[in-house]
């Protein structure tokens, strides 16, 4: 089953050529979330040939402007591409308010269902039989979320010799055990799942943490993630400037990765716009230094999230 991340923003604060405002897609077997939807989030959708019409759920972080901007012209643009199913947006404070005094001013032609759901405190806020998406708090200047996406556990490995051995004729019924179901044979006996299965495996796992201080309650959501992305704002030179202003640096990143446990890699995202491209790699060293396994996000680059096994 496919599972990716497309990276359609990098900037913080102000976008800059080549650099759109934070935004990062998730693509699994065709259905697409977005998180955070910055200034320009089109454009890269245009330019990676993504079908933004799929885009059912959207997950925002904060209310500032940043992270949000994108949005106006993300809701006009699914009126115009024959959307028959409903948007959700997903985000704390004053969410609902900005796009309905948006659609308001801007006299929006609606054609579709937009459901705005207001997170007031962490936990889960959607869950299919196969995956769960949760918020967790994070330190920012204004109620600001992080977002795991955790795909549930699937069946264990089948093995074909057991289903012999109990005498399942090869088939259809196989399929429906491999995907952990009972099964009746044709003289009535029932075959569990687990009789030739090996133990559940793990999902695979997306978290996302923009526009936070370092904080210790971090780590614990993120860990185990197959891919982690994280503002990695400021140098360390600049540690101060990060406090102050409830960011984070790419060492701090590197430090809530590495204290996580888990981590396949981890993604800086949300430069400061003082860092030209070429000086990005100032934050790509201080992040290594903690935790190796450390890229820097570009825009339009795609990460796969595979099983690892």
């Amino acid at each position: 089953m496919n599972f990716e991340a497309f990276i359609l923003g990098t900037g913080g604060m102000m976008p800059l050529p080549g650099r759109n405002l934070t935004s990062v897609l998730l693509r699994r077997e065709g259905d697409l979330f977005l998180f955070d939807c910055g200034e320009a989030t089109q454009i890269s959708l245009k330019k990676l040939n993504l079908r933004w019409k799929k885009i059912n759920s959207i997950f925002i972080s904060h209310m500032h402007a940043d992270h949000v901007t994108g949005l106006p012209g993300m809701l006009m643009l699914s009126s115009q591409v024959d959307r028959d199913e409903p948007l959700t947006i997903y985000g704390p404070g004053s969410i609902k308010e900005y796009i309905q005094e948006n659609m308001r001013i801007l006299d929006m032609y609606i054609n579709y269902d937009i459901r705005v759901v207001t997170i007031d405190s962490p936990g889960t806020v959607l869950e299919t039989d196969e995956y769960c998406i949760s918020a967790f708090s994070l330190y920012h200047t204004k109620p600001c979320y992080g977002y795991t996406f955790t795909e549930k556990k699937r069946p264990g490995i089948f093995y074909p010799e057991k289903a012999l051995v109990l005498n399942v004729p090869r088939g259809p019924l196989w399929s429906e055990l491999q995907r952990g179901n009972r099964v009746e044979l044709p003289g009535g006996d029932l075959v569990e799942s687990e009789q030739v299965l090996g133990e559940p495996r793990a999902g695979r796992k997306f978290s996302f943490v923009t526009d936070t201080a370092y904080i210790d309650s971090i780590a614990p959501h993120v860990r185990d993630s197959d891919l982690f992305i994280c503002e990695g704002m400021f140098e360390e030179a600049l540690n101060e400037s990060a406090r102050g202003k409830r960011h984070l640096t790419a060492r701090q990143a590197g430090l809530i990765a590495l204290e996580a446990g888990g981590i396949k890699k981890m993604g800086l995202i949300h430069y400061s716009p003082r860092y030209m491209d070429r000086d990005l790699k100032i934050l790509l060293k201080e992040a290594r230094e903690i935790f190796p396994n450390t890229y820097l996000c570009r825009d339009r680059d795609t990460f796969p999230i595979k099983f690892e096994d």
